[in-house]
């Protein structure tokens, strides 16, 4: 089943997330869901606080990348097959010297900017059978991965951009938020308070 993605705005988006046990009502069908939604957005990444929950569940989904043709053979090839679900994850390490990638999301449709992210990460989790695991990942694989994780975070990437950056898309966020924007995937946007 299809779920709507929360937009820029909702509170659920600035919560640190939390964890969550192996008996999890309905675990399997939701992530199931998630990945539902986030393909029929054309995603590679999905973050429960994405569909309206502060749980610390993310996706991820490198297989388009694998088209990119100035990617290393060796990165391509990882990257086609890569799909992997993260549940109580946490970074134990990013190193190396920050490069930057134009960044999305899905619940700030339509805004693109450069974000700086260290190269290499080392993270803790448990996967969609509840196995602990401990893996390190690099370039695009290990961006997505930082991304999604900023939202279990209640991070989003518009909050690593700088002020000039932040006041040149402050008028496209505030119209996200309001729902004044065209996508072609579900949305759900945040209720606004009526003024007297």
């Amino acid at each position: 089943m299809i779920l709507p993605i929360v937009a820029y705005g909702t509170p659920v988006l600035r919560k640190k997330a939390i964890d969550i046990d192996k008996d999890y009502p309905k675990l399997k069908d939701l992530l199931e869901n998630m990945y539902e939604t986030m393909y029929g957005a054309f995603g590679v990444g999905l973050a429960a606080p994405q569909i309206g929950l502060p749980i610390r569940i993310f996706l991820v989904d490198a297989s388009p990348f694998a088209e990119d043709d100035v990617l290393e053979d060796e990165e391509r090839a990882f990257l086609k097959d890569f799909r992997q679900t993260f549940i109580n994850a946490k970074i134990l390490d990013e190193e190396g010297d920050e490069w930057p990638f134009n960044e999305g999301c899905l619940s700030i449709p339509d805004v693109r900017e450069d974000v700086f992210r260290k190269p290499n990460i080392t993270i803790e989790f448990y996967d969609e059978d509840f196995k602990k695991q401990t893996k390190s990942f690099s370039g695009l694989a290990a961006r997505i991965i930082q991304h999604e994780y900023d939202h279990i975070e209640g991070v989003l990437f518009t909050d690593k951009l700088s002020s000039f950056k932040k006041r040149l898309i402050k008028s496209k966020l505030s119209n996200i938020s309001k729902g004044k924007i065209d996508v072609d995937y579900r949305m759900r946007f945040p209720e606004m308070k009526k003024k007297r």
